[in-house]
């Protein structure tokens, strides 16, 4: 039986978007996949869907949302990749008890704010022109693994070599 590996959408959610067969696609040979619409975990409605509402309604207790109720659909020891926004909420419930053995998240700037790190392996992918990254001394003080991908901004994940990248990354775990 294959490992579960989660995949997390970013802020735009969406049914499997088509920059997600990038990963899928790669990962499905070693991986049970399960693919997550953050918004429909946080009970977001995507329609009329205007960015900055979307991320003030994260904000404003989607994102504990979206955590209770992965919490609630996953109960295994899992492994996961989160992008964006995605990634926050897997390191957010992993905190709270989700058995994530390896959490891979991309772009996920809004952990810059964590102050304590998950209890499992983690591999972290910021853009060098992401002006949210964390700064270096987040990464040392949590002690933390991460990979600046040069010339590269917040959407990172949607390149096909990025994906490439990751992807690697995740099959050799």
């Amino acid at each position: 039986m294959k490992p579960r590996l989660l995949i997390l959408s970013d802020l735009f959610g969406g049914n499997n978007p088509e920059w997600v067969k990038m990963y899928s696609e790669v990962l499905e040979s070693k991986f049970e996949i399960q693919y997550y619409d953050v918004l429909e975990l946080a009970n977001i409605p995507s329609d009329n869907f205007i960015e900055s509402d979307v991320h003030d309604q994260l904000l404003k207790g989607g994102i504990d949302k979206a955590v209770e109720n992965l919490l609630q659909l996953e109960t295994e020891k899992i492994m996961v990749l989160g992008f964006s926004i995605g990634g926050t909420i897997a390191w957010k419930a992993s905190l709270q008890g989700l058995d994530i053995t390896h959490l891979f998240a991309v772009s996920s700037t809004r952990l810059r704010y964590e102050t304590e790190a998950p209890n499992s392996i983690i591999k972290l992918y910021f853009g060098e022109k992401d002006p949210n990254k964390p700064l270096s001394k987040w990464f040392l003080d949590l002690n933390l693994e991460s990979e600046i991908l040069k010339d590269n901004s917040h959407q990172l994940y949607l390149i096909e070599n990025n994906a490439a990248l990751i992807c690697s990354d995740i099959l050799k775990s």
